[in-house]
């Protein structure tokens, strides 16, 4: 195995700040690494846009992401503003769907990311890493999916 680079230490150290793998173990935060790369996006600037093919999924290390849909008016909502630690994208990624929704940067952001053909490539290199990982997301996801859920349910009371 090559030496630890900068970035990649850099990448590990922010995957371990980001506090959604928490499972993983120190050697599984440096193998992880190589599999990420880092993105700085200006504010205003789109990450991606309502129904573009999804290749791959952000951490927020710094900043702060609004994720908007356009209503059946064509209006756009902001449904959420996500801030440092907070991963999103990843559905596209894990279900191989359109994207959901628009994600502009709300300030200027420096991301983790994730394609869909590094998260490939490590479940043939690291599958057990890689598990852990999709089970770290999928956990994000329902918790997501739970408060949804209770803020729906708030509205029909």
């Amino acid at each position: 195995m090559s030496e630890p680079t900068l970035l990649n230490n850099e990448i590990r150290d922010w995957l371990m700040d980001c506090g959604l793998f928490d499972q993983l173990q120190l050697a599984d935060f440096a193998a992880a690494s190589g599999y990420f790369s880092i993105s700085t996006v200006a504010q205003g600037e789109a990450i991606f846009h309502e129904g573009d093919a999804g290749s791959f999924m952000c951490i927020i290390h710094t900043g702060q992401v609004a994720v908007q849909k356009t209503g059946a008016d064509g209006q756009v909502i902001t449904m959420a503003t996500l801030r440092s630690g907070r991963a999103f994208g990843e559905m596209a990624v894990l279900d191989g769907e359109r994207r959901s929704a628009t994600c502009i940067a709300a300030s200027h952001c420096q991301l983790l990311n994730l394609g869909k053909d590094s998260l490939e490539k490590m479940l043939n290199d690291a599958p057990k890493i890689a598990a852990k990982i999709i089970r770290a997301l999928a956990v994000s996801l329902s918790k997501r999916l739970r408060m949804a859920d209770g803020q729906l349910a708030a509205q029909q009371v």
